[in-house]
């Protein structure tokens, strides 16, 4: 085998390995919800959809604020650490990362939708 290919292998096995340490660390930080777990609790949290502004206006959940996974660290400090924080995205993949960046500012009662938008078949609220 080249030492090229042993370097490539190298590369892809680093990679696998820091996936998979994120994705532990991800489940441990924030408490992944059924739909019926997260609406009984969204309403008393802060409501965040990680989502970029057009997705957002495509549909959300009524009540959420957009607060895109690409400005959440310039725009953390509108969210409050001392109360819970209700996540979601597309398909839970964005608020994986949204929920380590919180973590790192202090928020320590994270939740997330599982399934994300996508699963959701409650109300929804869209831009005209």
């Amino acid at each position: 085998m080249s030492t090229s290919s042993i370097i490539v292998l190298i590369i892809c096995a680093a990679l696998i390995i820091y996936a998979v340490v994120s994705y532990i660390y991800q489940q441990r930080i924030m408490k992944t919800l059924t739909e019926e777990e997260f609406r009984a609790g969204y309403r008393k949290a802060q409501l965040i959809d990680v989502r970029e502004p057009n997705e957002y206006e495509g549909g959300h959940i009524l009540g959420a604020r957009n607060i895109p996974l690409s400005q959440l660290k310039q725009r953390k400090t509108e969210i409050r650490t001392d109360k819970p924080v209700y996540l979601y995205c597309q398909n839970s993949v964005r608020s994986g990362r949204a929920a380590q960046t919180l973590r790192k500012y202090g928020c320590q009662e994270i939740y997330n939708l599982k399934g994300g938008f996508k699963k959701w078949s409650g109300k929804i609220k869209t831009k005209k």
